[in-house]
């Protein structure tokens, strides 16, 4: 990172960042050439690993890709205020806070696992605990990518750790 200042190293203001984003830009290979999605995602951060969990269709393009190879960038973020200074309008950009990541998808079968796993995604997206039933699992594809290669980035504003305005 060549911006060690922004680097984010600890693991629970990793998680404050986490818990306020809800959508992940998953990057894979098609065919030589990059391929990049918006998911909704769930997570968790244990012992420095970072589980991100993603459901869709079973089948598909995105499917058929990570099928082929499961390699994958992810990058996760805020966007906050706008930073312009008329006089050096090259200094112009965003408060912000980030997450990148690398690694492989492992797809999962196991009822157990990917029930929840969907509970995780959804008490993320929704803010609700729910259980999901196997009649409800066996209709969408889960998949996850597990990791200790994640960083954490933040340009703090002047409303909050991730430039927001308070609500």
């Amino acid at each position: 990172m060549r911006r060690s200042d922004r680097e984010i190293k600890d693991h629970n203001q990793i998680r404050q960042v986490l818990d306020v984003i809800k959508t992940c830009r998953l990057a894979m290979v098609d065919g030589g050439m990059p391929y990049v999605i918006p998911l909704s995602f769930g997570y968790a951060l244990e012992d420095g690993v970072l589980s991100v969990y993603f459901h869709s269709a079973k089948d598909g393009r995105k499917i058929d890709v990570l099928r082929e190879n499961s390699s994958v960038c992810f990058e996760m973020s805020t966007e906050g205020e706008a930073v312009f200074d008329e006089a050096t309008p090259c200094d112009y950009g965003y408060y912000f806070s980030s997450v990148i990541g690398f690694g492989n998808v492992e797809f999962v079968e196991e009822f157990a696992e990917k029930a929840q796993a969907l509970s995780i995604l959804t008490k993320h997206q929704a803010g609700i605990e729910y259980k999901f039933s196997e009649a409800q699992t066996d209709t969408v594809c889960v998949f996850k990518v597990v990791t200790p290669d994640f960083t954490g980035k933040l340009k703090p504003g002047r409303h909050g750790p991730h430039g927001h305005r308070p609500a």
